[in-house]
């Protein structure tokens, strides 16, 4: 039995650091070598299943770190794009109040311009009405002055 042990101990060493040669197998009792197989299997998978988690916590672990950086930049890119809205919503109400402002500029110049229409007939009529004043006051004047 102890033999057997041995050689179990020997191969799981063997499995789990290949630069250990093999040193020639003790003589085994008259132990089937189905069971030593089987034994030596059932430990090969011990350690193929350890490495296995261990790999596996490692990617967990991988996975986890990748998560969080992509959490934290898609924040970071969440917020800017926030702000941008934000901006863009105050330019956008800036631009429609400037709209809105020189459209009731636009409106303003335009009937100020069709008043100064009717000006102009109003100005033709103060000159004639200035040449019939300064002739009456000339008039005047001559009569006010007679010897």
């Amino acid at each position: 039995m102890e033999g057997i042990e041995h050689q179990n101990s020997q191969n799981l060493e063997t499995l789990q650091n290949p630069s250990i040669s093999q040193q020639d197998p003790e003589p085994t009792e008259a132990k089937p070598a189905a069971a030593l197989d089987r034994n030596e299997i059932f430990k090969a998978l011990e350690i193929v299943e350890r490495d296995a988690v261990a790999i596996a916590d490692s990617y967990a672990s991988l996975f986890s770190s990748l998560r969080m950086a992509l959490s934290e930049a898609t924040s970071t890119s969440v917020e800017n794009m926030q702000c941008f809205s934000d901006v863009v919503g105050s330019i956008q109400e800036s631009a429609l109040d400037a709209a809105t402002k020189g459209n009731r500029y636009i409106n303003s110049c335009l009937r100020l311009s069709e008043e100064l229409k009717g000006m102009e007939t109003l100005a033709l009529q103060l000159k004639v009405l200035r040449k019939n004043v300064d002739a009456l006051d000339s008039a005047v004047d001559r009569l006010v002055r007679l010897p």
